[in-house]
């Protein structure tokens, strides 16, 4: 999305406002900025971050409400209303998110049901609010003492509403903050590894969605200058995320999209139908339903991609040539213990997955952690990287002149302790750019939050983490596929990716599951080459590996695993030679 694309965006819609149209085409025009509102931000919550509501309806409601009622019986200021209904909404969107967003599957979206239905039944029992009846006589916005009484007036103001919020989303999409929402949909388990406090972000969202639902249901009010729980019920909350899917859930210009079509497809139907078919029965939601199947079966990802297809790329994320490098870590001293594992112990009820496991990694070596499949290993790195933890047993880092424990801290902060690591099975975002790819795995080097990257005060920031993410790929071999889709490329280069993204985050103990598998003789060569620049540069490497003549060339020491059990440790030539590997493997360490 450009600034020329935005750009034209304002101009067509301001020139449709100013044109002379019936007042019908204006108040079609009213409805759907308003719905676009909404939709946009189920496309950060839903298409990006993969968190499907159905209540936003809801949200709508409570802005709608809160300016209505100020108004009308405390006869407050409406500009003091859409601030009293933001409040609101912030703080029942963060107390209905630290509940609900703890499920998952499909809990989640009958969570927003749920909540959904609570608050459109309060807002028809309440006394207070007119039960079902609504508020009626909300007066008419004024801005700069010009009276926005009309829909023609209101229609500027709804569409200048809806260009800066997707000018402030596709900022935020566009950065550190962005990419970490774009992780989540990726599942939590490679973005807290680099660092994303994934509970907060989607939390985050939840709330910026429910906010501009907030602003959209406060223009609502005051463009209908009275209000009723039927605008704010689940069947309209289900309407706003097909807007949302229709158009293009990943997309912004999908919201807009969507949320037209539905719009004039549904005006349509309800005009035309019923002298077709005759006023007896909702003929319309039958045709709309079996439009809406018809539609999602050729176009599960929206309308928007189609077009998109046929309009001139645009990057995003450019890595610029030069800017001022970011902060860097200090390497482990050579030969210094840098990681210590301490009977280290794991068990899922009574299956022992790691059996007090003890080992160290010094600074400067590679160590090789190897056996068949199911000794254990995967569950070592977990232990190591947080995402399990321990049932028993220590796992220290060293930190400064101390080694401190990590066994109970949480994968994000021991990557910021100075661990980075790849998984066995690739864990990537297929459509985002390889640049962009590799720009998360430095999230914790940098700082600014979701609003500073909404209101573009993060330039500087985000030109040093592209940077950053184009050095390193560069330093790994891919420096030629900066914006290729990283669902595009092979198996092998998508390993190497990963290397890249866990280098950005600048760790002292590099951790690698199987960065060989997949990868061609000519491709292992230029890994093995790495990994021993990475160690002459300072860097530790603890690695899983199943291919034994890469292993055997590459590393300092190895362990050996059967069953969870260390049951060998030292050099390559003498791992060859140990009785106990020799009778547990039979000489098939391959």
């Amino acid at each position: 999305m450009t600034r020329r694309s935005l750009l034209i965006f304002a101009v067509a819609a301001g020139v449709f406002g100013l044109l002379p149209l019936p007042a019908y085409w204006v108040t079609l025009g009213n409805y759907i900025g308003l719905y676009a509102i909404v939709a946009l931000g189920l496309v950060l919550l839903t298409g990006v971050g993969g968190l499907t509501s159905f209540g936003q309806a809801a949200f709508v409601g409570l802005g709608a409400y809160a300016t209505a009622y100020l108004s009308t019986t405390a006869g407050m200021s409406p500009w003091l209303g859409l601030i009293a209904g933001l409040l609101v909404t912030a703080v029942s969107a963060l107390f209905i998110g630290a509940i609900m967003l703890r499920l998952s599957g499909h809990y989640l979206p009958l969570g927003t049901i749920a909540w959904g239905l609570s608050l459109y039944y309060l807002f028809g029992n309440m006394e207070s609010l007119g039960k079902h009846d609504g508020i009626a006589g909300i007066p008419p916005l004024s801005l700069f003492g010009l009276d926005l009484g009309s829909g023609k007036s209101m229609y500027f103001l709804i569409w200048l509403v809806l260009l800066m919020a997707v000018v402030l989303l596709r900022n935020l999409l566009n950065s550190r903050s962005g990419r970490a929402i774009r992780a989540l949909k990726g599942g939590g388990l490679m973005a807290e590894a680099m660092g994303v406090n994934t509970a907060a972000m989607k939390i985050r969202i939840f709330v910026i969605a429910a906010l501009l639902a907030c602003v959209s249901g406060w223009l609502y009010a005051h463009l209908q200058r009275a209000v009723n729980p039927s605008p704010f019920g689940l069947n309209a909350g289900i309407e706003y995320l097909f807007m949302a899917v229709i158009g293009g859930a990943g997309y912004l210009w999908g919201a807009i999209l969507g949320a037209a079509v539905l719009t004039i497809l549904k005006d349509q139907l309800q005009s035309y139908l019923p002298a077709l078919l005759g006023s007896n029965g909702n003929f319309e939601i039958i045709v709309f339903g079996v439009l809406m199947v018809i539609l999602l079966q050729r176009a599960r990802n929206g309308i928007w991609p189609f077009i998109a297809a046929r309009l001139p790329q645009h990057r995003d994320a450019v890595a610029p040539d030069t800017a001022p490098p970011l902060a860097g870590r200090a390497k482990a001293v050579a030969g210094y213990p840098l990681l210590v594992i301490d009977k280290a112990r794991k068990q899922f009820g009574g299956l022992v997955a790691v059996n007090d496991m003890s080992f160290t990694v010094h600074g400067g070596e590679i160590v090789g952690l190897i056996g068949p499949n199911g000794a254990g290993k995967s569950t070592m790195f977990n232990l190591v990287t947080g995402v399990l933890p321990a049932t028993s047993g220590e796992v220290r880092l060293r930190r400064g002149e101390e080694l401190v424990r990590i066994d109970a801290l949480p994968s994000r902060r021991i990557v910021e302790l100075g661990i980075g690591r790849t998984f066995q099975h690739v864990h990537l975002l297929p459509e985002m750019t390889v640049l962009e790819n590799v720009a998360i795995g430095a999230h914790l080097r940098a700082h600014k939050g979701v609003l500073a990257s909404a209101v573009g005060l993060d330039r500087l920031e985000e030109s040093a983490l592209l940077f950053e993410a184009r050095r390193q790929l560069e330093r790994v071999g891919l420096g030629e596929l900066l914006y290729e889709q990283a669902g595009n490329l092979a198996l092998g280069q998508q390993r190497i990716l990963e290397i890249a993204r866990a280098l950005c985050a600048d760790p002292a103990l590099l951790l690698l599951d199987e960065p060989a598998a997949g990868l061609r003789y000519k491709e292992k060569q230029a890994l093995a080459e790495l990994l021993n620049k990475l160690k002459g540069e300072g860097m530790s490497i603890l690695l899983v590996e199943h291919d034994m003549d890469f292993v055997m060339n590459l590393t300092d020491r190895l362990i050996v695993m059967e069953f969870g059990t260390k049951i060998a440790e030292g050099n390559p030539a003498q791992v060859q030679q140990d009785p106990a590997v020799l009778e547990a493997y039979l000489g098939g360490l391959d």
